[in-house]
């Protein structure tokens, strides 16, 4: 298939869902996910999976309701992926936490300092990628190994130079590149957005977590124990301040500096588990300047929507992200004479 209605460039989390959500609303478009690598085998790979029931804008907040009430009816009706609920203690003061947190969630003071809250759950997100993806097959064309070299914006239709030598046009596209934002094919098109990337580093920690054990967050250093009952052991994240950084450039994994900067916040919240940490994966994201996803059309081109950003929480907030990109791509559906509004 050489011509498509929409292309989704980017097969993370976002753009998976995204295609998922435009074949939901309309089952006989005709859509194709591109990714330069496999599904779900970037920033998807490394992440966290940690949804956490808070925001800290009204917009943020309602974005996690709503994925929130998406995952648990997907988790629902299809309880064998990879979605696992867990409990969540928060350590913070009152007036944060309940500012925070969704109602939902319902903040329950346990000791001094710490919060009890509900709605915590965490996934493995390359896999449930895979699984969103493999069911894309079929009512969407999933283009693997296949990278975006250029984008051609001609009045009538977009064409996007593929690497595998060939083409594919589009009358849409939605741009999910997670931290791949400086892509030649579309580096002057998002410059306007602003989005920056950060580093992204987190520790395992050789302990077994009990299956009572729950996430422990620390709201003022923005990090959190995290135990991954179904590797086998904890994951500590904090909030690595190094910018600017390349991608393609994090394949020789965690870094003395890394580790010891990761190592001198954990010791500062939770020493007890300092001494069981030798390991840990270390990427990056996208961040945009305002502390919320960027969902918008370019301003280079309105039929390409950007979708991302999401200031580490892609996995946490991309049903909402998904559903409102997909909102962008419908306007000029339901509005354009030449197409069907049956």
């Amino acid at each position: 298939m050489n011509e498509v209605d929409i292309a989704v460039v980017g097969g993370g989390i976002i753009g998976c869902l995204t295609a998922r959500e435009l074949l939901a609303r309309r089952p006989e478009r005709t859509v194709a996910v591109l990714d330069r690598d496999s599904v779900g085998s970037g920033a998807s790979r490394r992440s966290a999976g940690l949804h956490f029931p808070r925001g800290a804008t009204g917009r943020v907040r309602g974005m996690a309701a709503y994925s929130q009430q998406y995952y648990a009816e997907l988790s629902s009706h299809r309880p064998e992926l990879p979605i696992h609920q867990v409990g969540m203690d928060v350590v913070g003061a009152e007036q944060t936490v309940r500012r925070s947190y969704l109602a939902s969630a319902r903040p329950t003071p346990a000791t001094a300092g710490v919060w009890q809250v509900e709605g915590g759950q965490y996934a493995d997100v390359s896999g449930l990628t895979g699984r969103l993806a493999s069911e894309l097959r079929g009512g969407a064309v999933v283009h693997e190994g296949t990278g975006v070299t250029a984008i051609g914006l001609d009045p009538e239709r977009i064409t996007l130079a593929l690497s595998s030598g060939g083409e594919l046009t589009a009358g849409q596209v939605v741009l999910a590149p997670g931290p791949w934002i400086a892509a030649p094919a579309w580096r002057e098109l998002v410059a306007p957005l602003g989005v920056r990337v950060k580093k992204v580093v987190a520790l395992h920690i050789d302990l077994v977590p009990a299956p009572t054990d729950r996430v422990v967050v620390f709201q003022a250093e923005d990090a959190f124990l995290l135990p991954l009952h179904d590797r086998g052991h904890w994951l500590f994240s904090y909030t690595c301040q190094e910018w600017g950084v390349d991608p393609d450039a994090l394949g020789e994994g965690l870094s003395d500096q890394d580790l010891g900067d990761a190592l001198a916040v954990l010791r500062a919240v939770a020493p007890e588990y300092a001494a069981h940490c030798a390991s840990g994966r270390v990427f990056c994201d996208a961040y945009s300047g305002t502390g919320e996803p960027v969902v918008c059309p370019l301003p280079a081109d309105p039929r390409v929507v950007f979708a991302g950003a999401a200031n580490g929480s892609g996995y946490r907030l991309a049903p909402a992200i998904a559903a409102q990109a997909a909102d962008l791509i419908d306007i000029p559906f339901l509005t354009s004479p030449t197409r069907s509004h049956a």
